[in-house]
């Protein structure tokens, strides 16, 4: 299994999840065990719970990758941004010593 389809299968998981919750909660307010108010707050409890868990797992995954580029020696982003900005800066300087150059030599 890919990440890419671990992704999918825990994001469909979630989606099925959160449709039990809330059957759930409308079955405990029909059957007088919750009020409409405790359900509504249980409810966004548990959707700022599950919204912390998605942050958490980014932030896992995010490492993971840049734990495993590491591993690769594979240039990240950065790498290649700060080479871009060497490059930029020597061709500055390039351009500027042939200017000078041919302003010296006249």
């Amino acid at each position: 299994m890919t990440v890419s389809e671990a992704i999918k299968k825990a994001i469909l998981a979630g989606v099925g999840a959160q449709e039990k919750i809330v059957n759930f909660i409308d079955e405990l307010i029909k059957a007088g065990e919750l009020s409409k108010s405790e359900g509504a707050a249980l409810l966004k409890e548990w959707i700022a719970k599950a919204e912390q868990s998605t942050h958490d797992m980014d932030f896992k995954i995010k490492d993971a990758v840049t734990v495993a580029l590491e591993k690769f020696n594979i240039p990240t982003h950065g790498d290649f941004e700060k080479m871009e900005k060497s490059i930029q800066a020597l061709s500055m300087r390039i351009a500027k010593l042939e200017g000078d150059g041919g302003k010296g030599g006249a």
